[in-house]
């Protein structure tokens, strides 16, 4: 069974069809194809350069195909982060906001994380990770980069002229870390949030919604928006109105649902693929 044949509705904003799965069905995993799994991202062709930091709430990994690409991801996020601090300064309410603001004059990272975040009816923070992603990528493929990647806490956006694998990770869901998704259209961005697992704001009870995007920013904050609503008793229900509303969004592609056992799969999402550990698979050819 492939996931390709899943999605319905492709390229419409309507009320959409879609699947949805007992968590049983998904942890078989016999149809899923494998992938290999040493970190959050894996990239097919393993001639890239790698790279992972933290600065103060940031943590990143950079992947790409030119040193210099690499090192204007870096300045990039550097860059921008001081920009929001320094905005944040000045207007510290930009920092509570749960609902979307105007501004008139910010510098490109605040206007794009308001952008992104009027779309998905939340406040312009929940942008914060893939607005800087989708930044440093810009940055990266002005060096001349085929291959641009960065996930920053758990929000990619990506251009690549390979395939690349992106692990699910949610909490202690039994999916988290034996599941992931196959990008080979670009550019993206996927994003996903929780209202169990992790430190994030969240006024949902999803263990994870993950949203596929043309860019990290509105899937960062979509991803928020639409984790918020996924919550009570009736499962089903609730999947749904998450999957509804997200494909409401402008500019998103497909939604992924965990929620208390019940997987729901909407819109464009990539292949679904079973995620093997390289010490697994070590052993299992011993």
């Amino acid at each position: 069974m492939s996931m390709r044949s899943v999605p319905i509705e492709r390229g419409s904003h309507r009320i959409p069809s879609f699947k949805m799965y007992r968590l049983q069905e998904l942890c078989s995993g016999r149809w899923l194809p494998e992938g290999s799994y040493r970190q959050v991202i894996y990239v097919h062709n393993k001639n890239v350069f790698k790279h992972t930091f933290t600065i103060k709430e940031t943590n990143c990994s950079i992947v790409t195909d030119r040193a210099d690409a690499r090192e204007r991801a870096l300045s990039s996020i550097i860059y921008h982060r001081r920009q929001l601090e320094e905005y944040c300064r000045n207007h510290q309410e930009f920092l509570y906001f749960l609902r979307p603001i105007h501004v008139d004059k910010g510098p490109q990272v605040v206007k794009l994380m308001v952008s992104a975040s009027k779309k998905a009816n939340v406040g312009p923070m929940a942008a914060v990770a893939g607005v800087l992603a989708d930044l440093a990528v810009e940055a990266m493929i002005s060096s001349g980069a085929k291959v641009a990647v960065v996930e920053n806490g758990g929000e990619v956006s990506a251009v690549s002229n390979r395939p690349i694998d992106v692990v699910l990770l949610a909490g202690s869901h039994p999916l988290s870390g034996h599941v992931g998704f196959r990008l080979e259209e670009f550019p993206v961005g996927v994003a996903t949030s929780s209202g169990v697992f992790g430190h994030a704001l969240s006024f949902g009870e999803a263990e994870a919604v993950t949203i596929f995007s043309k860019n990290a920013g509105v899937a960062d904050a979509v991803a928020t928006g639409v984790c918020n609503i996924v919550k009570g008793k009736d499962c089903r229900k609730a999947v749904k109105l998450g999957i509804n509303k997200a494909l409401s969004i402008k500019d998103v592609n497909g939604v992924f649902i965990l929620y208390r056992g019940i997987t729901g799969i909407a819109g464009k999402v990539p292949s679904i693929i079973k995620i093997v550990k390289e010490e697994d698979q070590a052993q299992s050819q011993d």
